[in-house]
């Protein structure tokens, strides 16, 4: 089987778990004998565009020009089965659904947030939860608070776009759905239920367990609003210094600052700044509990994998994707700093008897041998019977 994965990458300044597991799903495709035809771009390659591709950049969120022609050269050199679309925006577009059915290439599309409706692809805005352009004709208020980028401008052209590709999205041979969640969000958006796959994402197996370590580990690619850590160091703050051992807080981002005076005023919490694989690895080894926080409706965070592919149990927030990742291998609690502080104690306490359960349910569900069964299935059903070329 041939197969063309589609993503655009976001900015390497802007740490992506969506690149990540791209990457990791394009190797473990290529394990099981399937010839990936990568169709990446990448946000990086703006500034060294040229001034004439700069032009269009503009329009590219609804129409980007030279993705279709380089996408259609290369379905007509490598003939491949299905196109699987990850993120279009904005150097590839939802166009692309187009140009692949034009040469009668079914699609399918992994769906790793809600940017058929939102902007901004959170539902989060101002420190909230916003769903104000759910069931509108045109998302209007994305462009009233400058959702996309923070522009206007961009807001209207994305606000453009989720409007006028409404029905290519609803063209799309099949969705795989990361959650029983995602799959609601595309019932809603008029996906029929037999077009909708729901199969998370795997991460590669770290091996067996080390013993668990001790006190609790926060890390993530961005130290921003929406993934708690404000939420967080208000539930930590709520129990003496020392009480649950040390809270160890990796990343980096807008709300660094907090992170650093929280570790200035109290001795158990420890700023590790952004670390790479060999030491999250390392971090990982070091805790008993994995913090993840999120205050939107985080779709699969990976951070939550990587805690049960390690052994560790994970203490969350019962927002999106988190409860279900979670499941029997940790803790779940309202995104409200009273109940996450009353949930530290229990989860400092019950840590060695969930350990076992984490990776149980890694192994389970969430292992490439498990995760890429499902895929191959997924890509059989898309293409049985399509008449191509």
């Amino acid at each position: 089987m041939k197969v063309v994965v589609a993503h655009n990458r976001y900015r390497e300044a802007q740490p992506s778990g969506e690149n990540v597991i791209v990457d990791q799903e394009i190797d473990q495709l290529a394990a099981a004998g399937v010839e990936v035809l990568p169709f990446l771009r990448s946000s990086d390659e703006i500034p060294s565009m040229s001034p004439a591709a700069k032009a269009l950049l503009p329009i590219s969120p609804i129409y980007a020009p030279k993705a279709q022609r380089d996408l259609a050269d290369l379905i007509r050199a490598h003939r491949p089965d299905v196109v699987h679309l990850h993120n279009p925006y904005p150097l590839i577009s939802p166009w692309i659904v187009r140009t692949a059915h034009r040469f009668g290439v079914p699609v399918l599309q992994t769906v790793h947030n809600y940017r058929q409706v939102c902007a901004s692809g959170l539902y989060f805005r101002d420190g909230g939860i916003c769903h104000d352009c759910r069931g509108r004709a045109l998302p209007l208020p994305a462009i009233k608070h400058r959702c996309y980028r923070g522009s206007a401008a961009q807001s209207a052209v994305m606000a453009t776009a989720l409007t006028l590709h409404r029905p290519t999205w609803r063209a799309v041979d099949g969705y795989l759905a990361l959650t029983d969640a995602i799959k609601d969000h595309l019932l809603g958006y008029g996906i029929p239920a037999d077009r909708i796959t729901v199969k998370p994402n795997a991460i590669p197996d770290p091996g067996q367990p080390a013993p668990l370590g001790d006190g609790f580990l926060f890390f993530s690619g961005r130290l921003s609003e929406e993934k708690g850590i404000r939420l967080l160091l208000d539930a930590w703050r709520r129990h003496p210094d020392g009480a649950h051992g040390t809270l160890r807080v990796a990343g980096d981002g807008d709300l660094r600052p907090l992170v650093e005076e929280a570790a200035a005023q109290r001795r158990d919490v420890e700023f590790l700044g952004r670390l790479d694989r060999p030491a999250i690895d390392a971090a990982l080894r070091a805790t008993a509990v994995v913090l993840a926080t999120p205050t939107w409706h985080d779709v699969l965070p990976t951070v939550v994998l990587e805690a049960l592919a390690a052994g560790r149990p994970v203490l969350g927030t019962s927002l999106g994707g988190v409860p279900y990742e979670v499941g029997d291998a940790g803790w779940t609690v309202p995104a409200e700093a009273a109940a996450l502080a009353a949930a530290l104690p229990v989860a400092a306490a019950e840590a060695a008897a969930k350990a076992p359960l984490a990776r149980a349910r890694y192994e389970r569900t969430f292992h490439p041998d498990v995760v890429t069964k499902q895929l191959l299935d997924t890509y059989a059903r898309v293409t049985k019977g399509t008449v191509r070329y």
